[in-house]
């Protein structure tokens, strides 16, 4: 053993004991052991940046700057981030329903539209969905993507007002050289589209707390990469100068959302409060859309107000002890949509002063060569906190339609909705709101490719309440659902759903074959 392997076991062993209780007279020697951690990512950093071309440095070192803070915060927090006595009741006021808001006058949309960015967050990857390349280029309806739902929408906005309304991808180096093919097609549209990188950050070894990353060349290791999690819009979009340019022109607001989530349209209502404030009412700097929290939500996001300000509550963040607490729909009634509004000159505040400070989100991975990982994330909605008069709307839930799983894109591809400018419209049809609850097996229906194979048309869904479909099972043409279907195929069994079938509250089990003579 080396003199490196023995200093490196010590450190090792000085890390595990700083984890653990130590008598008071013991806190110097965490401090030191910490600090030493801190100066050893310090050194690697370095090192990674010395393999990087000399025209890309500068970039790289604000982003491994970003990491370093991220990082030594990560050593300095010590169990939860939240004292659960201290959360208090929602003021009056802090959550507006969005029924009161006022729709703004046709003649001031037009003035009201210059002062606004559009921010879709297009880091992420379909392989959850079994897809190559960015999530925003899967079909989803009309084999229209949803990056082609996006820009039809905000293109019409542009048409119908007037007005000049950018689009903003917040792509991840995981995204961003296919999403550059893809916007070549827009060129011709009336609409002006921006992109810019979130961060790229290096993973770390859970042992020794080092990135894993031999050489500064991502594309080389792509493995000992990641994006650090959408909280990082704030200082990328800054470094990137959009920010500065926006406010140049004399825009005001930047809404951010997620570009998978398909109710996530550009609301005039809740851009004429934030612009034309009742005089009682303060300027709002962050405006975090909520809505009401059923069964099916109770991991999301909720708004608590804790230490006098509004503030995004994670599940991650809550003491063990307090989870159900936190589940409970009676106790917290919103969840979060992440659909933000922030304020751009606001948001170029925070950054400058430094002083955004969200809560980090450890994410502990599992590598294919049996490596064990960290990475250090950040939430978007968890600066709320950072900016001033933070206020909720508790919108309606058509305003959240995340396509996360093939059970939502069933959803989406159905009848329950039509197209309308780029925009999902609900049935008139439907007689209540609400969408229904549906469950894919995984083994099936995980991947959109075997998705769409067990599927001739898609059903009738407009008077489905719940859906429950279970190992091998395909459905024909011109099938009806209705109230509460449940199918379930054992294994070694396979059902076929015949064409022109009506299933209204029934169990299908066992073994159904439709065989062609």
């Amino acid at each position: 053993m080396d003199i490196a392997d023995i200093i490196e076991n010590d450190w090792l062993r000085q890390r595990i004991r700083s984890h653990q209780r130590t008598p008071s007279g013991s806190r110097d020697f965490k401090e030191a052991t910490k600090r030493d951690a801190l100066a050893r990512v310090a050194v690697e950093l370095e090192r990674l940046v010395s393999t990087i071309p000399e025209n890309r440095r500068p970039l790289v070192e604000k982003e491994f700057a970003g990491f370093k803070n991220l990082f030594s915060r990560f050593l300095a927090e010590q169990g939860p981030s939240v004292t659960w006595e201290k959360i208090e009741k929602l003021p009056e006021g802090a959550v507006i329903d969005y029924n009161t808001l006022e729709t703004p006058t046709t003649d001031n949309v037009h003035h009201m539209l210059d002062k606004l960015v559009v921010v879709k967050l297009n880091g992420g990857l379909g392989t959850s969905m079994g897809c190559k390349g960015p999530k925003s280029v899967i079909q989803v309806r009309n084999e229209l993507t949803f990056l082609d739902l996006t820009v039809q929408q905000i293109e019409h906005l542009n048409k119908t007002y007037k007005c000049n309304v950018p689009l903003v991808l917040m792509n991840s180096f995981n995204t961003d050289d296919d999403t550059q093919k893809v916007i070549r097609k827009y060129r011709g549209l009336k609409l002006e589209i921006h992109t810019f990188n979130q961060s790229c950050h290096p993973r770390i070894n859970r042992e020794s707390l080092l990135p894993i990353a031999k050489t500064g060349d991502v594309h080389s290791d792509i493995e000992a990469w990641y994006p650090p999690g959408h909280g990082d819009f704030y200082e990328s979009f800054y470094n990137s100068g959009l920010l500065q340019k926006f406010i140049k022109e004399g825009r005001t607001y930047c809404f951010i959302s997620n570009i998978d989530n398909l109710g996530a349209t550009v609301d005039l209502n809740i851009l004429n409060l934030l612009l034309n404030p009742e005089p009682q009412r303060s300027t709002s700097e962050f405006v975090m859309e909520v809505t009401d929290k059923t069964r099916a939500d109770v991991k999301g996001g909720t708004l608590i107000q804790y230490e006098d300000k509004l503030r995004l509550l994670e599940i991650a963040q809550v003491p063990k002890e307090h989870v159900d607490d936190f589940k409970s729909v009676s106790q917290f009634k919103f969840f979060n949509t992440n659909n933000l509004w922030a304020k751009l000159d606001a948001i170029q505040r925070v950054v400058e002063q430094g002083s955004l400070n969200m809560e980090i989100i450890v994410n502990n991975k599992h590598l294919g060569d049996g490596l064990n990982v960290i990475q250090l994330e950040t939430a978007v909605g968890a600066a709320m906190k950072c900016f001033e008069g933070g206020i909720g709307v508790n919108v309606p839930r058509s305003r959240f339609l995340p396509v996360k799983k093939t059970s939502d894109l069933l959803l989406v591809m159905s009848n329950l909705y039509s197209l309308s400018h780029g925009s999902l419209v609900m049935s008139p049809q439907r007689m209540f709101p609400s969408t229904p609850l549906v469950k894919l097996g995984d083994n099936h229906f995980a991947k959109v490719k075997e998705f769409l194979n067990r599927f001739a048309a898609i059903p009738d869904l407009i008077e489905l309440d719940h859906l429950t479909v279970s190992g091998d099972v395909t459905f024909g043409r011109g099938v009806s659902l209705k109230g509460t279907v449940i199918i379930i195929a054992n294994h070694g069994d396979r059902i076929d759903i015949p064409s022109g079938a009506l299933l209204e509250n029934k169990i299908v089990s066992g073994n159904l074959r439709i065989l062609d003579h």
